[in-house]
C-alpha cells in the first residue's frame, strides 16, 4: 500500500521528466531522456547506478537506486520499462524493496546490474545488500531477483552462494561456451579495509553455470610494479581467441580518502582460461581514471569502447570516450555528454552492431545524482575517429 501510494504521488509531482527531451548539452549521445528525477522519488536522497537491459527489439529495462537519506548508498532498487526504444519510460517496479523484511532483518540495496540470458523469456537483476544497521553498502552480500513480464514485476530469489566473503559488483556479466555449457562470469570487488585496517582490497570474478549458484573463478593479481586498489572491472572479450579483458577503476592502495594514482589510469588484466587465472593487472596509458567506473566493453566488429569521466577525482562532470579497432591503438578522446553538469557510471548495451543503449546517473552543475539518463549511441566509423 505504501509503494503503490509513493509511486502515484511521484506519478502527479514529476510525470513530465519521464518523457522530457534534454536540451543544451555536447556530444555524440544522441536522443537524451530523463527516465527518472529525485522529485518524482519523495524522500530520496539520490538516484544513481542504472543498468540497462534489451527485453526484446524497443523493449528496454533500466534498473536504477533510490538512496534512503543518512545512508551513503544504500536504498531501493526498481526498474523502468520502455516500450518505444527509450522515448518515453514507465512508473518504476520495485526489484528490491529496503521495507520488505526479511524475517527479523530488513535490507538495504545498491547497484543493479540487469542480464537477460540469450534465448531466455527471464531478465534477471542482481545487486548487493546489507543490513539496515550498516551505514553503506560496502559490505553487502549477492541478491537476486527475476522477471517474466519484461521488467514489469520482479520476484526476489536466494542464491547459493559458494563465495561467502562481502562483494560490491558494479560492472555486467559476461557469457562465454565451454563444452557447450553457458558460463556466466561477474566482476566483483571487496573493500573491507573502509570498516577494518585489516581487511583487503581484492578486485575477482564469480562465475555460474544456472545464474543462482556462484563459485569463485579467480583473482586478479595486484600490478608487479606495486599495491594499486582495483575496483569496478568492466569485462569484455579481448583482441585475442578465447582472451578476456577486465578494465579497471583504480585509486592509490592504502590511501584513505582513494586518492587517484599519479597520473590517473585504468588497468587492466586478461585471462585466457575463461577467467580462472589472469595476469597481473597493469597500467592503460591512454585510459583516463580518476577513481570512477569507466565502461568498458566490446562491437560486433571488434572496436572496444572506453567511456569515462575526464578531470580531477571526484569532480565527475563531462563523460568522455575512446575508441580501440580490433588489433589497433586507441583512438584520441571525444565528447560522449556534457552539459556543464555532473555525470557518472555509464552503462551500455550493443543492440543492433555498433549500435548503443546507454544510462548514466547525472545531475546538476551543484549537486550528483538527481536524475536517471538514457541515450542512444553509434559508433563512428574508423574514418570519423
Amino acid at each position: 500500500m505504501k509503494s503503490s501510494l509513493i509511486l502515484s504521488l511521484a506519478c502527479v509531482i514529476g510525470c513530465a521528466f519521464t518523457t522530457a527531451q534534454d536540451v543544451g548539452f555536447t556530444g555524440d549521445v544522441k536522443d537524451v531522456r530523463v527516465i527518472r528525477s529525485v522529485e518524482q522519488h519523495p524522500g530520496a536522497a539520490l538516484l544513481w547506478e542504472p543498468y540497462i537491459a534489451e527485453w526484446k527489439p524497443k523493449h528496454l529495462v533500466v534498473a536504477f537506486g533510490a538512496g534512503i537519506p543518512g545512508k551513503t548508498d544504500m536504498g531501493d532498487i526498481l526498474a523502468s520499462v520502455s516500450t518505444n526504444d527509450g522515448d518515453k519510460w514507465s512508473e518504476p517496479a520495485f526489484v528490491f524493496d529496503h521495507d520488505q523484511r526479511h524475517g527479523s532483518i530488513q535490507f538495504g540495496y545498491a547497484n543493479p546490474v540487469l542480464y537477460k540470458p540469450p534465448g531466455e523469456d527471464v531478465l534477471w537483476c542482481f545487486a548487493m545488500r546489507c543490513p539496515m544497521s550498516y551505514q553503506h553498502s560496502e559490505d553487502s552480500q549477492l541478491a537476486g531477483a527475476f522477471s517474466a513480464d519484461g521488467g514489469r514485476s520482479w520476484t526476489p530469489v536466494e542464491l547459493a552462494m559458494h563465495y561467502t566473503g562481502p562483494l560490491i559488483i558494479v560492472g555486467g556479466i559476461h557469457r562465454i561456451v565451454e563444452n557447450g555449457q553457458s558460463r556466466y562470469l561477474l566482476p566483483a570487488h571487496r573493500n573491507t579495509r573502509r570498516n577494518d585496517p585489516l581487511g583487503s582490497r581484492d578486485q575477482f570474478i564469480l562465475s555460474s553455470t544456472s545464474l543462482l549458484e556462484w563459485r569463485l573463478a579467480g583473482h586478479i593479481p595486484k600490478p608487479e610494479s606495486g599495491p594499486v586498489f582495483l575496483h569496478e572491472g568492466n569485462l569484455a572479450t579481448g583482441d585475442a581467441e578465447g582472451e578476456l579483458k577486465l578494465v579497471m577503476r583504480t585509486a592509490q592502495d592504502g590511501a584513505k580518502d582513494n586518492l587517484p594514482l599519479d597520473p590517473p589510469r585504468a588497468f587492466s588484466s586478461v585471462s585466457n582460461d575463461g577467467g580462472r587465472t589472469w595476469s597481473a593487472a597493469q597500467e592503460e596509458p591512454d585510459l583516463w581514471n580518476s577513481v570512477s567506473k569507466g565502461y568498458f566493453g566490446r562491437a560486433t566488429d571488434g572496436t572496444h569502447l572506453y567511456v569515462y569521466n575526464d578531470g580531477p577525482a571526484w569532480s565527475r562532470m563531462a563523460l568522455r570516450y575512446k575508441l580501440k579497432p580490433a588489433g589497433g591503438a586507441w583512438a584520441g578522446e571525444r565528447t560522449f555528454f556534457d552539459a556543464g553538469t555532473h555525470n557518472s557510471y555509464p552503462t551500455l548495451i550493443e543492440i543492433a552492431p555498433g549500435e548503443f543503449r546507454a544510462v548514466w546517473d547525472s545531475g546538476t552543475k551543484d549537486k550528483t545524482r538527481t536524475h536517471i539518463r538514457f541515450g542512444k549511441f553509434q559508433v563512428p566509423s574508423v574514418a570519423q575517429q
